[in-house]
Formats: structure tokens, C-alpha cells, sequence
């Protein structure tokens, strides 16, 4: 077996997230990984330690591509455009890599703080979107807590082959999204009036 030239870190995640997206998460192992890539397990572990690090390191690198994803979406979009390209972004990233996101919800130490790092990196672009609103700092945040579990539901069911009427999903995506997006309406309102009712 003829070792691998120019073996890094990033090369061993994106086979890794090949795995993963094509064959499921517990499919990548460090021998199943290593016969991927050419080269004898042992190499491996001049760039990770062992299993439980390579899917610590995958969690990280797919928040990091998710949080491109999300950027590239919503940068020179404001409000409701902003919302429907994050949240058409973010299912989109779940049908493209399955298996990374699974490595995203399952990493061995949802404490560490690169992990955590990210993650908030992730959460701070949805606040930032729906800042645009001025709803206030709790409402923001519940509001943030509401679409991510709008998105995170939606594309675990679909993921999980939870959709079964032949009904077009995109369109149920995007009547969600507006569904929640006249929930935002009516929480500006009710600031609005309670404004008023103040003054």
C-alpha cells in the first residue's frame, strides 16, 4: 500500500464527510477511513487521536461549513428574504450532507469549546436576521429558538423519510417559513400596541 502524499487534516474530514453522506455516520471508521484514503490506520493518527477526536473535529468542520452556507445565503438580504434564504439554505445543507449533520448533532463532547464556538457562530447568524425586526432581545432570541427548531425539525423528518404523502416538500417548506413569518408580524404588533398602551 502506497501511502498517501499530502495527507492533512482537511483532506481526512472531507473523505470523512463523503462517508458519512454517502454510506451513514457509523460507517466511518478509522480503518474504513484509512482504506479510503490509501493509507495504514496508524498514519491517521499523526492528525487525530483516535475515533471519538475525528468526530469532534467533524462536528466543528460541519458547523463551520454550515455557517458559510447561512453567511452566503443571507448576506445583501434583509427580513423576510433573509428568513426564507436561511431557512431554504439550511434544510438545503441537510439534503447535501445527511451524514455530517448527523456528525453535528452527535459529537462525544457537546462541551468543548471549540464545538461550542462554532455552534454559537452558527446560532448568531439567525439573531442577526432576525434583529432586522426589532422585537426586542427575549422575543429575538425565542424567536431564534422557534425557527431553528422549524428547520432542524423539518429537515430531521425529511432526513428520516417522516414525509410520506407524495406532496412537493419545498412547498412545505416555504409554507412554514411564511407561517412563522406571520407569527413575527403579529409579536411586532403586539410591541407596537403594548407601546401604545404605555404611553
Amino acid at each position: 500500500m502506497t501511502p498517501r502524499l499530502g495527507l492533512d487534516l482537511d483532506t481526512i474530514l472531507q473523505a470523512s464527510t463523503k462517508m458519512a453522506d454517502t454510506q451513514g455516520l457509523d460507517e466511518v471508521t478509522l480503518a474504513s477511513l484509512a482504506k479510503k484514503l490509501n493509507i495504514r490506520p496508524p498514519s491517521l493518527y499523526n492528525h487525530i487521536n483516535g475515533l471519538p477526536a475525528l468526530r469532534k473535529k467533524l462536528a466543528i468542520y460541519g458547523y463551520e461549513q454550515l455557517h458559510k452556507i447561512l453567511t452566503r445565503a443571507t448576506v445583501g438580504r434583509s427580513k423576510d428574504n433573509a428568513v426564507r434564504a436561511l431557512g431554504e439554505a439550511y434544510v438545503g445543507f441537510v439534503r447535501n450532507h445527511p451524514g455530517l449533520y448527523e456528525a453535528m448533532l452527535r459529537s462525544p463532547d457537546s462541551e468543548d469549546l471549540d464545538l461550542k464556538r462554532v455552534q454559537n457562530e452558527t446560532v448568531d447568524i439567525v439573531i442577526q436576521v432576525l434583529n432586522e425586526y426589532h422585537l426586542g432581545e427575549d422575543r429575538t432570541l425565542h424567536a431564534t429558538r422557534g425557527l431553528r427548531s422549524i428547520l432542524h425539525g423539518f429537515a430531521s423528518l425529511e432526513q428520516n423519510k417522516g414525509f410520506g404523502l407524495p406532496l412537493d416538500l419545498d412547498i412545505s417548506l416555504r409554507l412554514l417559513i411564511d407561517t412563522f413569518l406571520a407569527g413575527i408580524r403579529t409579536i411586532k404588533e403586539e410591541n407596537i400596541n403594548s407601546e401604545y398602551v404605555r404611553d
